[in-house]
């Protein structure tokens, strides 16, 4: 009897296109973050509020990443920014192939900084590296304190975390402290608290991205 490992052969020809979108991105000195999170945690706002605050001074371009739809990508094409979308047609999430695809609507001369966003989902988009240079991921008040417990593969991939929607913390009784613990009992990262109605924590978040995008010489 033969066994085929689907599994880890999808994940060796997925790391290998991984390796060559990864060359691609250097060579054309363009600086990935790959931003995953739930549905509904606020990713799309969240890019909207970052585009604002940088696109007079870097040139951004968007992956966006859904089972279906192009909503988020025509909010992306409205801020002024080039937008690709991908629908997935159920997979729960992106891999280096798409993104490889994607990459061929772009002009990656005119672009600085890309953010890929990935299709709503905690478990799937972690085993997948697409190249990038930097992997975060949004959790939000709405969603509960025991996001980093439930979910621990995720919060060891990433490095960063974007706790979002911190206005509503009282509301749904978030406990913080409690949140903060379990991520570092992961892994220790940076976590921003972020509001993308009172635009509390957003500086400090696009402080840190562009300090990690200068750390390579971009």
């Amino acid at each position: 009897m033969k066994v085929i490992k689907v599994a880890a052969s999808v994940m060796r020809g997925n790391e290998k296109i991984a390796l060559e979108n990864q060359a691609v991105f250097r060579n054309n000195n363009v600086f990935v973050v790959n931003i995953m999170g739930s549905p509904g945690a606020g990713k799309t706002t969240l890019l909207l509020k970052t585009i604002e605050a940088l696109k007079d001074n870097v040139r951004i371009g968007v992956i966006e990443g859904d089972i279906a739809t192009s909503h988020d990508a025509e909010l992306i094409h409205a801020a002024g920014v080039p937008v690709v979308q991908i629908n997935t047609e159920g997979a729960c999430h992106l891999d280096a192939r798409m993104i490889q695809l994607a990459l061929t609507h772009f002009n990656l001369a005119e672009i600085d900084l890309l953010f890929i966003e990935n299709v709503g989902n905690l478990v799937c988009p972690a085993g997948f590296n697409l190249g990038e240079s930097a992997r975060v991921v949004v959790s939000s008040v709405p969603e509960g304190d025991d996001k980093p417990k439930k979910y621990p593969g995720m919060f060891r991939v990433v490095d960063a975390v974007l706790l979002n929607k911190i206005d509503l913390s009282g509301v749904f009784g978030f406990n913080i402290n409690t949140f903060r613990e379990d991520v570092r009992q992961t892994r220790e990262l940076e976590i921003f608290e972020v509001s993308c109605k009172t635009m509390d924590g957003l500086s400090g978040w696009i402080d840190w991205l562009m300090g990690k995008r200068s750390a390579v010489g971009y």
